[in-house]
């Protein structure tokens, strides 16, 4: 199992020792480093900056929401990046969710899946720089058959480094997971969780089996996922850290009936534990939905406690579809973290 760096997104500012965290990271050899954005930071001019003091890990986004910008866009940004790290970029894209979409970014949500097909299908036209970008779809079109009527098709003045930019597809629901095994060339789960492996693999044999597909197993295809990691003799303390962030997913990040985080959660076995959790949310009980937050569920998605606890439950990691472990935290951890999952 390889490892990434998971600098995430900010909260009200940018992250404490981040700066450290990816010297050390790649003085470690670790594989990659990752940014994220939801309506606040970007995750692309972060990686651009402290990418610029890595010469060998991998810089990748976990996510850029696809409702952000246009496919093109998305596409302009990858050349760039691709060209200013010799050749290091991963273009990791997601649809987000109802909220983020249409309340921050005014664009719709319906029919993500469609959506995702035709944006990865634009944005690989502007990698190939075959001919000019052309495309007739539900939800783009290139050119745009209205406004002044003075659209053309255009091809990237850029020139790519690379045609075949590696693209990441965030996905939690089955139906996501089958279309990253079918259309792009990883998958980016969220709160992945050994028990959930199986469930996973046959939705990525899904799309693997598709017509058409670019990969046809796992041999040559990504897995890259959160993997928190925090080691310490008192579980019950290693928990409660990592409580808040996911009461805050299970309960408030999406609405009653529209939450995939809490879906997620839902087909481990905690439907019950994620209505209260979401209920307490929603009513402003913040404090109480974090502690309804089960320890066991908290272990069923990350690694707590001691060293010995970490390293015999690691196994269980290494045996997944996951290629590579994103990890958080403090820079003195990371070889220790090395060392159990390598």
């Amino acid at each position: 199992m390889k490892l990434g760096l998971n600098t995430g997104y900010w909260s009200a500012g940018p992250p404490a020792g981040v700066t450290e965290q990816i010297a050390e990271a790649e003085r470690l050899g670790f594989d990659s480093i990752w940014t994220a954005e939801a309506y606040g930071s970007d995750a692309l001019t972060p990686l651009a900056w402290w990418g610029a003091s890595t010469t060998t890990v991998r810089l990748g986004t976990a996510i850029m929401p696809m409702s952000a910008r246009t496919p093109t866009a998305a596409a302009m940004a990858a050349l760039t990046m691709d060209h200013l790290s010799g050749g290091r970029f991963v273009l990791g894209l997601g649809a987000s969710g109802p909220q983020v979409v249409e309340g921050w970014y005014g664009q719709p949500y319906p029919k993500p899946l469609a959506r995702t097909r035709e944006y990865i299908d634009i944005v690989r036209q502007v990698f190939a720089r075959e001919a000019p970008v052309q495309f007739s779809g539900e939800h783009y079109q290139l050119p745009f058959p209205g406004g002044a009527g003075l659209g053309k098709a255009l091809k990237s003045t850029v020139h790519p480094l690379r045609t075949d930019i590696p693209i990441m597809l965030a996905a939690e629901g089955p139906k996501n997971v089958a279309l990253a095994a079918e259309i792009a060339d990883g998958w980016l789960p969220f709160w992945f969780s050994p028990k959930s492996d199986a469930f996973y693999r046959k939705a990525l044999a899904e799309g693997f089996a598709r017509e058409g597909s670019r990969h046809q197993g796992l041999d040559t295809f990504e897995v890259v996922s959160l993997l928190p990691v925090i080691i310490a003799d008192d579980v019950e303390g290693c928990a409660d850290f990592l409580r808040p962030m996911l009461a805050l997913y299970i309960g408030g990040m999406g609405a009653k009936g529209a939450n995939f985080h809490y879906e997620v959660f839902a087909r481990m076995g905690y439907e019950a534990e994620c209505a209260r959790i979401q209920e307490l949310y929603l009513d402003s009980r913040k404090p109480e939905a974090i502690a309804a937050v089960p320890t066991k569920l908290v272990e069923d998605v990350a690694l707590i406690g001691p060293l010995a606890k970490v390293t015999e439950e690691a196994e269980l990691w290494k045996s997944t579809v996951i290629s590579t472990a994103l990890v958080t935290g403090p820079a003195s951890q990371y070889r220790t973290i090395q060392e159990i999952l390598s």
